[in-house]
């Protein structure tokens, strides 16, 4: 059987309280990612659902049970190597879009490559190949306030890509987006998903955002409390609409 790519067992996040006491955020979570799937997280505000988000990002560790990536225990790296892992394997798409302001699409995108050692011209040309994947060739030497917010998050999953990561995963991706610039950006994300194979997680609270993946997976009061899988070719059947 194929081993997943990220793996959870009962994982658990606590946080100490001012007085006497912790507060269970997650709460024995189980769950399996398979490389090349499209999963959605959905939950009510409150859920836990970004909490086990970044624990799927490496953003944060459990405070019980143990979170594999590719087999490997990740309590076992330093945060050296967790951040040398992050850069190589995860791109990140945010509600907020997290760009710098004062610097233009371009550098934005180049962004990432600095950390990983990537040589300025290099990092100048695949910077302009990522923009032309998201038709913002010709935006490169624009700001983010220039843009509009659907600009602005296609410049966002552009640096996310710019390491060519195995596992993207996007929290509230639309969250900022009118519906029709919402739906353009998930359709980068299935392209992304079904053309490059890319693993694609999505945190949501909306349906609509939850109808593009394989498995939507349902969070409640720290605990999954369903994980649904659907036929592929129902998936894609709806870009042939």
């Amino acid at each position: 059987m194929e081993e997943p790519l990220i793996k959870l067992e009962n994982v658990w996040k606590k946080y100490k309280l001012a007085k006497d006491g912790e507060l269970s955020i997650l709460k024995g979570i189980n769950l399996e990612i398979i490389l090349g799937s499209f999963v959605t997280i959905m939950g009510p505000s409150g859920s836990g659902k970004s909490t086990l988000m970044y624990l799927l990002g490496l953003l944060d560790m459990p405070s019980e049970g143990k979170i594999y990536l590719e087999g490997q225990d990740i309590s076992k790296l330093s945060e050296d190597k967790l951040a040398e892992v992050r850069g190589k394997k995860i791109g990140f798409i945010f509600q907020q879009f997290n760009l710098l302001q004062n610097l233009t699409a371009l550098e934005n995108v180049m962004l990432p490559m600095i950390f990983q050692g990537v040589p300025e011209t290099h990092r100048r040309d695949r910077a302009k190949t990522f923009l032309d994947s998201v038709d913002l060739e010709h935006r490169i030497t624009h700001k983010p306030t220039e843009m509009s917010g659907g600009e602005q998050q296609r410049i966002a999953i552009a640096r996310s890509l710019v390491n060519n990561p195995e596992i993207i995963i996007a929290d509230e991706p639309t969250g900022n987006l009118d519906s029709t610039t919402g739906k353009t950006v998930m359709e980068i994300l299935t392209k992304l998903h079904k053309e490059q194979k890319k693993t694609i997680i999505v945190v949501t609270h909306d349906p609509n955002i939850a109808s593009y993946s394989q498995n939507i997976i349902h969070i409640q009061d720290g605990q999954i409390i369903a994980n649904h899988f659907k036929d592929p070719e129902v998936l894609w059947a709806k870009e042939k609409v």
